[in-house]
Formats: C-alpha cells, structure tokens, sequence
C-alpha cells in the first residue's frame, strides 16, 4: 500500500475550538448527525490518470463554498468505489464562524459499543460497517473567503467498490432525496395525500437511471422536515388558506373559535358550492365524528348528505338501500364532544345554512350530541344509527339470549315490528315474560324508540339511509390522504381535494346520464316515464322494483279488503304469508300508498304500488312521485324558491339566502354571456340603471347592516386582533377512548379474518400454519424411512 502525501498549512494565531459531532451509528448505516445536510448540485470536472497519484492533483485545490468541496470529493468517491460522510467541524471560538472542514470516507472510526440500554436490557447490535478507514479531505477557510484542500489521504484499509450499481447504494451517492428537485417532488406528492410507499413507488417511476432509488424512510424524513418549517405556524396557516379561498369564492364560510390565551378550540368551514348544495338536498343530514385525522388529534366532524347519484365507494348491500353519492356539506374541527361544543358547531352550520333546518339528522347514540339536537333543531327529525345499535346489541343482549332459547327469535319480532301497535304489544310480552328491569339498556331502547323504531320513522324522508355509514365513506376516504401526523393547515386542504373529488364524480355521472338512453325491461309506459326523469343510476333502482312487480308478483290477484279503495298484495316469493297493504285512489290525480312505506322514506315507488298501478291500467307514472332530488335537473332549477323570493320580506328586509342566491345568479349570467360582448353590453346597461335607481332612492342602507345581512363567516381572529394567534399545547381529550383509539370502524372498513386455507383455522394464514408445518415434517419422515428401506433391500 504506498504511503499517502500529507500537506498542511501553517497554523493560525487564532484561538480555535473544535466543534465535533459525536462519531455515533444510529442506523444500519455509518451515519451521523450532521451540522447541515443541505447539499447544492455543483459540476466539477474530474480528470485522474489511471495510473498517475492523484493527491497532488487535489492538494491545493480552491473552492468557494464547503459544498463545493463536498460535491468534489463526493464525486471523487464515486469514481473510486467508496462513499463519503460530513466529520469534524472547527468554528472560532470568538466569532463562532466554521474555519476548517472534514470529509471522511463512510467507513471511518468505528462503531460506539454499548451493549445495554438505559434499563440494563441487552441492546440488539447491527453489523459493523466501519473499518476504521483514515481516507479523508480537509478543508480551511483562507483570508478572502475561500477553502483550499490543505490535507488529502487516499489510504483506505478495506476493499472498494467498483461495480456503480452498487457504488451508487452508499449514503452520499443516494442522494436525490436531499437535492431541491426531489424535496419538491416529494412535498408535492405529500401534499397531494400519497404514503411515504407510494411516493417511493412514483419519483423511483419517475427518476433516470442513474440515480438511486428512494426509500420510504428518506421520503418520510423529507415530509417530516417540510413540517417542520410550519411547526408553531399551523393555525396561521389555516386561516390564511380559508382567506386566500374567500378572494376566490366570495360565499366561503369559516369561523374559528379561539381561547382567551388565543389558542384555537373550534374551526368550522363550507364554501359556496356546498352551500347552495345543502339547499337542494337539506332533507336528510348525517353528522358523526371521527378521530386521529390531525397531530393535535381534534376530532373532526362532517356535515354529509346524499344527491341523485349513487355511490361507488359505499357498497352497502341492503334492502332496498339506494346508496345515493355521498357529498360533504360542511367540515369541522372539535376541541371535545361535550353538548356546549356541538351546540356551538349546530348554532354555526345553522348560520351558514341560512337558518334553514335539515328535516332529518342521522347520528349515533351520543347524549351530548341529543342533546345540542334538540336545543339547536328543535324541528328536526334525529335518528339513530342502526349500526352502532345493532353492534350494541351483541353486546347487551348476550345474557338474555343464553338464558332464553327464544328471546333472539322474540327480540327480531319486536325490532321489525311493522306498526308502532304491533311495536307496543311485543314489547309488552317481551317486559313480561323476560322479566325486563327498567333500567336495563333493552328499556332504555325502548324509551328511545321514537328515534330507531320502524315504525315511528314511516313518515319521514331518509333518502334510503339507516345509518352514520354515509360519513363513515368520508371517513374511510380521508384514511388515504390524512393520518394522525397531518397538520391542520395540511388538513383543510386535503379537505377541499376530497370535496373536489366528489364534485369530479357527480358531473361524470351528469354526463353519463346526459349522453347515454336507459335500457327498458318493458314497454310500459310508467317505465318510460322514469327512465326519461331519472338519473342513470337512480332509474336502476326503480327498475329493479319494477321488474319485481311485472314479474314476481304478477301472478298474484288483488285482494280486496273491507275498506274501500284498499288491497293486500303478497310476496310470494318471500313468504306467502307476508302481505303489504296498500291503498289506492284515483280521482283528479293518482294517490297511492304502501305500508311498507318505501316511498315516504326513499322517495321512490315500491314494488307494491307499482303493481297495483299497473293493475289499475294506470298508464304514466304520476309527476308528483317523481322527487326532483333524484333528477338530473335539480342541479340547473332556477325559479322563485331557489332564488328565495319568498324570503325578501322579513325584519332584516332581505334574507341571506336571497342575497346569496340572486348573486349565485348573477355569476351563472356573467359566466354564460362572457362570449357574447353584445349580451355583456346589454348586461352592463341594465346594471348602470339600476345603479342610478338606487343612487335616487331616499333612504340607504347602513353598510354595517349590509354586511351583517350577507352572513358570511367572520373568524375571531379578526374580531379580537390583539390575541396573537397559537397553535394548540397538544392532543385534545376525547370521551374515555385510548390515547391510540381512533374512530370506530363501520363493517365495510373492518378488517378482513385471517383465514388458513389449510386447516381452516383463523388468525393465521396456510404459509405459518403450524398443523401444515407439522404434517410437512411428518410426511418428510415418512419419505424418509420409505427410502431408508428401500435401499436397504
């Protein structure tokens, strides 16, 4: 090994300290803390001779930054086989100004031994990767500002590697994830909601060949650094964004409620298009709360509703459920799930909706969430969810059913029961012959029927929901694109991306449904009325009850009863002792009605009513059975109730909702004529008219009230501005739920059972299965002796 030229310069009079990073392996790899890992991408031409000694060549060598060094002998070292890593630093001690630079090679010095850890357990040790290796460049800072290579050994005490595909594996050769391109790449894949995995999946796609692939830690320590730069500035960043959206979007509503000590405790927010949407689809509301969406782990709160298409995410399969698409109303971050803290969030989406209540609410069991309900929509209809009650009923009611043989049977009975008198008895022969103590959860259910009872819900529109798992696919569709690290800055926005991702798949089923004809099963007119009315999807489901009608039940005779106008109609091929009653008339205009109740909580024609109409030879299906809420023009109706002429008139003199709609029209006009100047002239004309027409009116409106009347969304940032505004200390505090819980997962999200194909066992799959194992090994014996005899003989 011949023997390396050292060159130093002569040593300053200047006091220095050394400031050195401690030598210590945290990884597999021979890293360390570095002082700076910023690296910039320098070009160096590089000319050795094969042959030729090269330390004469860089001895002397001037270069403007330490970067520049780095990036030199970096490019040095890929030449010859080794990595390199940032050593030693010396700073002086009275400006405290770096003055001479180390760069070693990557296996340098030797690994720290500590075999215990703090608790005295025996630590698991890596493999050694460092030789001990002296193979080092040094740089000093000479008087005008520059750093000359002053001391370069070229010694190195283990073998190099001269294959690149593996060169290109150490440490400072994969380097893509430090460059500025790939910390943008990256961020920007974060940003758009991808894993650290898949964004190693996509720039490993996108990057040349020459250039090492990413891991799934390096993206995550570039996600983790980004969020660093935003740390204490969360919230400042999140007002920010929603004042950014109000220049865009004039009818964006937000409040953020903050602390004394200006802490924020509440953020509510909608934008416009959400908000016009709530006044088409108002009718039924699901709200529920979910959890570990943000680092803070404020349990976020959606407000949800369901249009005239039907989902593809939400893959329900129950009766007669018509999984219409999902669309998010509003959102909500929460401090706790105490009743002030949802009465505060009630009282807001109530102000942002104009003051117009949602007919029905959809939610879970929550006392607190009741409640603010009843205090807040005191007119709303509040349902129950039927998952979260039939999951508590495994619960609750595992006593009752080993001690009875028939309570299950009696106990589905009750819950299915179809009239709220069929309802009453059983409960009473339930009480009676169970012995039901009054304050058991079966009785306290009982006391709250009114909100999850069949029956005592026939009357009221649900859009074909029973349950919070509306909310719950919003849910399960934020799972892919926010975690428990999410900061809220980060969060509101990759709210809007799911609000626009839902917007993106109602206008593909608008033009699916606009450029495509329904396929008929009949040539009866009542299904060519629907097909024509319905959207695509929503005539799938009234097709589905038709053909049940012309088909299954067309061998059936009606039944007449005692009442006039009223008849049975039979499922026969469910339970021939199953009957539906339903009523029909026809005077000036078509009026039917089912017990199933199928149109009053759906909203669309059963199966019952439809075979009735077609016995009756009724040859249209009346207009007035036709929700407009499951056609395609509900999203383009204008008229003097979208408009909310109706309200113009009140104590304020102009409702919100009038302002807010005649605006709405107004930049529909504007849109609409922009291609025209002479409609934009005319346009122009009418509005200096009716300028001057109230520039002459007598008495003005105070601008004070004019923008109250707007009741657009006022942060109390800006109504208390001498609070600095402060991210919050830490997690809040949820109801009882472990530190680590997160919400609870409806059927459609809980994992799948691991199954053994082999032993049909669970929790475990046939690759670790230990009976398939044992058989293997006792195969093998077998084999084994079978040979061993066989070769005897």
């Amino acid at each position: 090994m011949e023997k390396a030229m050292m060159f130093e310069t002569e040593a300053t009079d200047l006091a220095i300290e050394p400031y050195i990073n401690k030598n210590v392996d945290t990884n597999d790899f021979m890293e360390e803390a570095y002082e700076s890992e910023a690296h910039n991408d320098f070009d160096v031409n590089i000319e050795f001779d094969e042959d030729g000694d090269n330390v004469e060549r860089i001895l002397g060598k001037v270069f403007d930054t330490p970067d520049e060094a780095y990036t030199f002998y970096n490019d040095y070292s890929f030449l010859h086989g080794f990595g390199i890593r940032k050593d030693d630093t010396v700073k002086n001690t009275r400006t405290n100004e770096p003055y001479r630079k180390y760069y070693v090679c990557c296996k340098e010095g030797f690994k720290r031994v500590d075999n215990n850890d703090s608790s005295g357990n025996e630590k698991k040790r890596h493999r050694d990767v460092r030789t001990g290796c002296q193979a080092k460049l040094r740089i000093t800072r000479q008087e005008d500002g520059k750093w000359l290579v002053d001391l370069f050994n070229d010694t190195h005490n283990h073998e190099l590697t001269m294959t690149p595909t593996k060169v290109i594996k150490h440490r400072s050769h994969s380097n893509f994830h430090r460059s500025i391109e790939g910390k943008s790449i990256m961020v920007q894949f974060g940003q758009a909601g991808l894993k650290p995995s898949q964004i190693k999946k996509a720039v490993n796609t996108m990057k040349t060949s020459n250039i090492a692939d990413v891991s799934s830690k390096q993206c995550a320590d570039v996600l983790s650094e980004h969020r660093k730069q935003h740390r204490g500035k969360e919230l400042y960043g999140l007002i920010k964004h929603f004042q950014d959206k109000t220049l865009v979007d004039s009818d964006k509503y937000f409040v953020v409620d903050l602390s004394d000590d200006g802490y924020p405790i509440n953020i509510f927010w909608a934008d416009g298009r959400s908000r016009d949407a709530y006044t088409k689809f108002r009718d039924v509301v699901v709200f529920d709360v979910t959890y570990m969406t943000n680092k803070f782990k404020m349990p976020f709160a959606p407000f949800t509703g369901v249009i005239k298409h039907r989902s593809h995410c939400l893959k329900m399969k129950r009766k007669r459920h018509l999984n219409g698409q999902s669309i998010l109303f509003s959102g909500a971050l929460l401090e706790n799930e105490k009743e002030e803290t949802f009465e505060w969030l009630f009282k807001h989406f109530l102000k942002c909706m104009f003051d117009k209540y949602p007919n029905a609410i959809i939610t879970d069991q929550d006392k607190a969430m009741g409640n603010a309900i009843k205090k807040v929509f005191p007119n709303t209809r509040h349902r129950f969810c039927s998952w979260h009650i039939r999951r508590h009923e495994t619960e609750h009611l595992r006593s009752y059913v080993s001690r009875y043989s028939d309570f299950q049977e009696m106990h589905r009975k009750w819950v299915n029961s179809d009239t709220i008198e069929q309802f009453e008895a059983t409960w009473e022969d339930m009480r009676i012959k169970y012995e039901l103590e009054s304050n058991c959860w079966i009785s306290d259910m009982y006391n709250q029927r009114i909100h999850w009872a069949k029956p005592f819900l026939k009357d009221i529109f649900f859009a074909g929901m029973t349950t919070t798992g509306r909310s719950e696919s919003i849910n399960s569709f934020f799972d892919g694109f926010v975690n428990s690290k999410t900061m809220l800055n980060e969060f509101v926005v990759q709210y809007d991306k799911a609000v626009e991702s839902r917007r993106a798949a109602e206008e593909d089923e608008d033009f699916k449904t606009m450029n495509s004809r329904p396929v008929l099963s009949s040539v009866h007119p009542i299904e060519a009325k629907a097909g024509q009315c319905y959207t695509r999807k929503m005539f799938d489901t009234f097709k589905k009850e038709w053909t049940e009608a012309i088909t299954n039940l067309s061998h059936n005779t009606l039944t007449k009863t005692t009442e006039e106008s009223t008849y049975k109609v039979g499922q026969l091929d469910v339970d021939k002792k199953y009957w539906r009653i339903v009523t029909f008339r026809s005077l000036n205009q078509v009026i039917v009605t089912c017990s199933c109740s199928m149109y009053e909580t759906n909203g669309i024609l059963c199966k019952h009513s439809l075979y009735v109409m077609k016995k009756k030879n009724v040859q249209e299906l009346p207009s007035h059975y036709i929700l407009p809420r499951w056609t395609l023009g509900v999203r383009y109706k204008l008229g003097s109730v979208s408009i909310g002429l109706g309200e113009i008139n009140n104590e304020n003199g102009v409702s919100a909702y009038t302002l807010f709609c005649v605006r709405s029209n107004f930049t529909k006009l504007i849109e609409q004529s922009r291609n025209s100047p002479s409609e934009i002239q005319k346009l122009n004309s009418m509005l200096i008219n009716l300028l001057d027409d109230q520039a002459n009116r007598k008495k003005y409106v105070s601008s004070e009230n004019a923008s109250q009347s707007f009741c657009m969304g006022v942060s109390q940032v800006d109504m208390m501005p001498q609070l600095s505004v402060r991210d919050t200390l830490g997690p809040t505090t949820t109801k009882g739920r472990h530190k680590l819980a997160s919400r609870i997962k409806s059927s459609l999200e809980a994992p799948k059972k691991r199954t053994c194909s082999y032993c049909q066992g669970l929790g475990h799959y046939a690759t670790s299965c230990s009976k398939r194992k044992m058989n293997r090994c006792k195969r093998h014996n077998d084999e084994m002796s079978y040979f061993c005899e066989e070769k005897k003989n």
